[in-house]
């Protein structure tokens, strides 16, 4: 038998894992349960509620607030009116239980207020239809009868707690509510009712606008805007990426998702789009994630990507202009500073859509929800005709106070947040360390490896496709190299960060070294380094946000060591490129540097493959013992390990040397014969 904190948390990841019920860290779940005082031994009513930023469908006990119901109730005696209710926020930490468990969200006093035991309250595609057509209320009554009630508008907090109270107890019969504009809240005596009750309130809605809406509710199709064929659409796409991110990056470095889903598609196809597009989204938790309204281009789909680009960059000029009026209409005295006039939502005809964020997550979900708002468009237009909030009551929530503290306790980001890696030969070795470094330091990263199957693999070891994804890449073949970096800026919306690792060693001197053994090497390093910079820099210099291309040179690169021509000769070659590239990119501030390891015997690839026994032998020691032998012949008389490669490669493109191109950077222990001079 569950307790009943079992029962809350099932349910709440049972409604949560169902994107029809809610959205991503939408709605939230309560119990009231008889607990013991701790002081009296008496037993207390306590009110366990999702707590904010939690998500429904990953809920544990820990993202629980827990409080007293008794004086969350008592409140009601000293509630100063609407103009002041962002006062009760505070005074919920007077009604913690205990340590009272995660932060008390701005729904809690509806679940406190609510005469039930068990509450939810839902954002569901089809309750925000009904609650955003223009004759909600009666469209209500028509569909529910008296088990379902009609609740005006009301930004949430403390009063629409009251009013929910209210509402409920004029209606005995009723079993939730619509929140005109929001969602719904649903109420039950136990936690399989009150699930009921809102699985049921959103099937019905759903089946009443399958059974009684207009079979084309977006309108007929434009002629023109018609979904390009999927491959030519995501070459559009991957071309205009650096485009679009330069544009919505004005105010600060955005991360980027793609979707051409066929709901967004058909919805940017259809005739009613541009003016939809122009009403914003409705629900509170969609348009703080994807401002109040999206930016669409309005060019038919096989227009050029020369011409796309460039109407994409006017309309995002007028956009800023018509945000900057918006905020100034709206603002007071004492609201929070404008955060930035960049749209979040990007909608191209033909092609898709493009979210964005300041990490992966967040333009993901944005996207998300940008496609939930489309839906609750349909559906309201099915029945009804599509009316949102007012932009001002839209801006009472985005630049709410309390909607800027919950901004402010965010963690302060890591050095590499918001920044897009692509790592070659990143799925072992030096490459591999090289990625987990940067994922760590907050960086998007695209592992491209000759082996995709390792690329993937080592793309989930940190973390899956919100932090890393594996592509295939061969870095001699230049279609394979483009490929990789189009596969990149779709990933995850552009590209800032370039690591030049892939590599392979054949240990041989000047009379055993074949042609083949020469190109091979020179292909890969030379050359490879070569492509993979020429592609990445056309990303880099679209974009307009600097970068950063490192390359993993060798020590080799500066000192003649024996029976080493192909690879040492390349290594060089390497090593003038970032002189060059730094000097030619720097207009663009794009800094291009590089690192000198040496003797990275543990966990390489090149010296797995055989570079390791080829060395040996040379040198006349066992492989076993090579690492030591490199060590005991430096300075420092360390070894060096693949995760000090890429402790450099953080630092050389972390905030610290923001002034530094053109060098080198040994990271072998210290071996005189390779002193840069």
């Amino acid at each position: 038998m569950h307790s009943p904190l079992e029962d809350l948390v099932s349910r709440s990841n049972r409604l949560g894992s169902d994107p029809r019920n809610t959205n991503f860290a939408g709605g939230n779940t309560s119990a009231k349960i008889v607990g013991t005082d701790p002081v009296t031994s008496e037993p207390v009513e306590l009110l366990w509620v999702k707590g904010s930023g939690g998500d429904l469908a990953t809920l544990t006990g820990s993202g629980l607030a827990v409080l007293r119901v008794d004086r969350i109730r008592a409140l009601a005696d000293v509630y100063p009116g609407v103009h002041r209710e962002d006062e009760m926020v505070a005074a919920l930490d007077y009604c913690l239980h205990g340590k009272g468990g995660a932060t008390p969200s701005i729904d809690t006093a509806m679940h406190g207020l609510v005469a039930a035991a068990h509450v939810d309250h839902l954002h569901p595609d089809s309750g925000i239809a009904i609650a955003t057509s223009a004759d909600g209320e009666e469209l209500t009554r028509r569909i529910f009868g008296d088990k379902v009630a009609w609740v005006p508008w009301r930004r949430p907090g403390f009063q629409l707690g009251l009013d929910i109270a209210a509402i409920q107890a004029a209606n005995p019969e009723a079993v939730g509510c619509i929140l005109g504009g929001h969602g719904i809240t649903a109420w039950g005596a136990t936690s399989e009712e009150v699930e009921r009750n809102s699985l049921w309130i959103i099937d019905t809605a759903a089946e009443y606008i399958a059974e009684h809406g207009a079979a084309e509710p977006f309108g007929a199709v434009r002629a023109g805007f018609e979904a390009l064929p999927e491959r030519e659409r995501r070459a559009k796409a991957a071309a205009l990426a650096p485009t679009v991110r330069s544009m919505v990056s004005t105010d600060r470095s955005m991360v980027g998702h793609f979707t051409d889903s066929d709901v967004v598609l058909d919805f940017l196809a259809s005739e009613k789009a541009p003016a939809l597009t122009t009403l914003g989204t409705s629900c509170p938790d969609h348009f703080l994630r994807t401002k109040v309204k999206p930016l669409i281009l309005d060019l038919p789909s096989n227009t050029s990507i020369e011409e796309s680009a460039h109407r994409l960059k006017e309309l995002c000029s007028t956009y800023r202009a018509e945000y900057r009026a918006y905020y100034e209409a709206h603002a007071t005295a004492d609201s929070p500073a404008i955060r930035g006039a960049d749209p979040m939502i990007v909608l191209i005809p033909g092609v898709g859509m493009f979210s964005y964020g300041a990490d992966k997550q967040a333009a993901r979900v944005a996207g998300e929800f940008y496609v939930n708002a489309i839906n609750v468009m349909r559906g309201a237009e099915a029945i009804s005709a599509y009316t949102p909030i007012t932009d001002a009551e839209k801006f009472r929530i985005e630049y709410w106070a309390l909607e800027e503290a919950k901004l402010q306790r965010m963690p302060r980001p890591k050095s590499h947040q918001g920044r897009i890696a692509f790592v070659t030969g990143g799925a072992s070795g030096i490459g591999k360390a090289i990625a987990k470094r940067l994922a760590a330091d907050g960086a998007c990263v695209v592992i491209a490896d000759l082996d995709l199957d390792a690329a993937r693999a080592a793309a989930a070891e940190l973390g899956g496709p919100d932090v890393a994804v594996g592509v295939a890449a061969n870095v001699a073949d230049a279609g394979a190299v483009q490929a990789a970096i189009d596969a990149t800026v779709l990933a995850f919306g552009g590209l800032d960060l370039i690591v030049n690792n892939a590599g392979l060693s054949l240990s041989k001197p000047l009379l055993e070294t074949s042609e083949r053994d020469w190109d091979l090497q020179h292909d890969v390093m030379a050359k490879g380094s070569f492509l993979v910079s020429k592609a990445g820099a056309r990303t880099l210099i679209e974009q307009g946000l600097g970068g950063d291309i490192v390359y993993i040179s060798s020590k080799n690169s500066v000192f003649a060591g024996p029976s080493n021509i192909a690879y040492s000769a390349t290594k060089a070659d390497q090593a003038h490129q970032v002189r060059l590239l730094a000097v030619e990119l720097g207009e663009y501030g794009v800094r291009v540097n590089g690192i000198n390891p040496d003797g990275v015997v543990r966990g390489s690839g090149i010296f797995a493959s055989g570079w390791g026994a080829n060395r040996a032998a040379t040198y006349g020691v066992k492989e076993e013992e090579l690492g030591q032998f490199y060590a005991n012949r430096t300075i420092l008389k360390r070894e060096v390990v693949p995760d000090n490669v890429a402790d450099a490669v953080a630092v050389l493109t972390g905030p610290e040397l923001s002034r530094t191109t053109g060098v080198h950077i040994p990271v072998d222990s210290g071996v005189a014969a390779a002193f840069l001079r």
